[in-house]
């Protein structure tokens, strides 16, 4: 929520405030003394306890020593949140060149294997010879 309309929604509270005290007040004046000394001291009470929080700035101005203003703020936090937001991403990342690099090495030991038993296997020299087995050589399984 930006400051604009933070600060109007606490003025439209201020308002709605002011005018249910102003009804209140209003009907206080019907009510029998004894009563009306009671909600005052309740009143009294209760503002004596209502919490006071004190609006920050959204950026505090830092001025330097030759007298150029800029803005600034704690950027500590900002940066860990950037740093914590990015941190999914990077596993993601990781995890995803984890599997490629265990897909392609798993690939590469399947035709390992395969080439090991085509080599190993007794075949007689007419199969390399022949034109169907050299292109099931270079077909992909």
């Amino acid at each position: 929520m930006n400051v604009v309309t933070r600060d109007l929604a606490l003025a439209r509270q201020d308002q709605f405030g002011h005018r249910i005290a102003a009804r209140l007040d209003s009907a206080t004046l019907e009510l029998p003394r004894d009563v009306a000394e009671r909600l005052r001291a309740a009143r009294m009470q209760a503002v004596a306890k209502r919490k006071v929080t004190a609006l920050q700035p959204a950026h505090a101005a830092n001025v330097s020593a030759d007298g150029q203003a800029t803005l600034g703020g704690d950027e500590g936090p900002r940066f860990w949140h950037g740093i914590a937001s990015a941190l999914p991403l990077l596993a993601l990342v990781a995890g995803l060149v984890t599997i490629h690099v265990v897909q392609t090495e798993r690939r590469a030991r399947e035709l390992a294997d395969v080439d090991a038993a085509l080599l190993i296997d007794d075949l007689p020299p007419a199969a390399y010879a022949d034109p169907g087995f050299v292109q099931f050589l270079k077909t992909d399984h």
